[in-house]
């Protein structure tokens, strides 16, 4: 896998891998189930629960010194340096219970919607073991691990909306849910002061709010708004990571904030679908890295709440049938296509007011074409996404792999669909024209530094119905 790359190392060849002993494995299940079920015809209940079963298991060669630091035998003994071993197993059951009523309020018909989700999560860490000298798939380790701790939450969340139709145009949608967290810990880890028991339990009671409105400009076309508040909780990952490099503020925050956007969507006649629309997204307390000592020999990367931030722009998609527009009832189909999204997130307060939150690109730019009848379909996709920086500092050069300047990249897919009875051939490429470029700087495992995205690479595949 490459990865963990300095700017000069992927400049020189992308596909560098300096970690040949490292192995990574993570089976991901999940069950869900369903029931829909119309008790009378005003009134729908519907109840959707998932159990998830996962873990992500990694021995690897930890990156101290960097990725530069070679995997090299050790002269006197011929064996390399133990590698590091981590564990992680993920369990969560979620239910959400949901029931809507539609009632007649006036000449208006108006749908009262409400309900519960109930989710329990444990999630077990274990990192730090000290594991074998070998190069093979091992996770035994010789100790116990430096870090062995049960995390536990638990969401109970009531909510409610109705959808009020003032007239046969215009409707407002109130709504409201009330957010119950519960997060334990229950374990050790091991620090330069020994061993520190790591035992807590936490409550937080979040009411949240939000408002949506509808203007029915046409019978196929409205205008919206709508406003909600939002949160968002520090989660183990930030706070207790796995192969992080970055040094963790461990008292950060929570996120709280809110979301905006007003737009104006619909169809004309069956050949043109679009939305355009202007967001506005409050992020206080954000989470994110600060590049601290900067030009000395004891820089490092910080990870921590950074500042209040505020992400606005302007989003837009537009799809233009050319053969449904030259004839209506062909049914065949040439899709002109075009997404554009323009951002300005920036943090407005604290050290680097007006710096450019980090992997925050100014614009994203997706525009292509699609061809379908009942046989064929094919797409030929362009996509262009504009620079970012890996920190909040916006240094642009740093010895630190983890700061410093995300370039520009377009690349160009295709893909390509025949289907033949209740079989269909599928086949395409990503990345046609082979663009070394990447989107992440990151300071967890495989880094810490630039994560290369993939070359040109293709795909074949069959599927079946019945």
């Amino acid at each position: 896998m490459p990865g963990g790359l300095t700017d000069s190392m992927f400049n020189a060849n992308p596909r560098s891998s300096f970690r040949n002993r490292n192995w990574l494995k993570s089976p991901w299940n999940i069950v869900t189930g369903y029931l829909n079920y119309n008790i009378t015809p005003q009134t729908f209940l519907s109840i959707k629960s998932s159990l998830m079963f996962s873990n992500r298991s990694l021995v690897w060669r930890n990156e101290d010194g960097g990725a530069a630091a070679l995997d090299e035998k050790d002269p006197v003994t011929r064996e390399y340096v133990n590698r590091e071993v981590e564990n992680e197993d993920m369990n969560n059951a979620t239910t959400e219970v949901r029931l809507t009523h539609n009632y007649t309020l006036g000449k208006m018909k108006n749908t009262l919607g409400g309900g519960i989700r109930y989710t329990y999560a444990w999630f077990k860490k274990q990192s730090g073991g000290e594991g074998t000298t070998g190069t093979d798939f091992d996770l035994s380790i010789t100790g116990e691990y430096e870090k062995d701790i049960d995390f536990t939450t638990t969401n109970l969340a009531p909510f409610v909306e109705n959808i009020f139709r003032v007239n046969d145009r215009f409707s407002i949608t109130p709504g409201f849910r009330f957010e119950y967290l519960k997060s334990t810990s229950n374990g050790y880890k091991e620090t330069d002061d020994g061993r520190l028991i790591a035992k807590e339990n936490r409550e937080r009671y979040l009411p949240l709010f939000g408002l949506g409105l509808q203007y029915k400009t046409t019978a196929y076309t409205n205008a919206y708004a709508n406003i909600s508040q939002a949160y968002r909780p520090i989660s183990y990952s930030e706070l207790t990571p796995i192969g992080v490099t970055s040094k963790i503020d461990q008292n950060m925050k929570d996120a709280k904030g809110f979301n905006a956007d007003l737009g104006y969507r619909g169809t004309v006649k069956n050949y043109l679908n679009f939305d355009i629309g202007l967001f506005y997204i409050a992020y206080n307390n954000r989470i994110g890295t600060i590049l601290m000592n900067s030009g000395s020999s004891d820089q490092y990367t910080l990870r921590t709440n950074v500042a209040n931030s505020v992400h606005k722009g302007m989003e837009s998609y537009i799809e233009f049938n050319l053969l449904k527009y030259l004839n209506s009832h062909s049914k065949k189909g040439l899709n002109i296509f075009h997404s554009l999204t323009l951002i300005n997130a920036e943090y407005t307060g604290g050290e680097f007011k007006g710096n450019r939150v980090e992997t925050a690109a100014k614009y994203i730019n997706r525009i292509g074409v699609t061809y379908f009848d009942n046989r064929l379909s094919g797409t030929l996709e362009m996509s262009n996404n504009g620079d970012a920086y890996g920190d909040a500092t916006n240094a642009k050069i740093s010895t630190d792999p983890v700061a410093g300047y995300i370039p520009a990249y377009t690349v160009f897919d295709a893909s390509l669909t025949y289907r033949l009875n209740k079989l269909s051939l599928k086949a395409g490429m990503n990345n046609i024209a082979d663009k070394q470029y990447f989107t992440l700087r990151a300071d967890e495992y495989p880094g810490p530094g630039i994560i290369p995205s993939i070359g040109r690479n293709f795909y074949v595949g069959i599927s079946a119905k019945f």
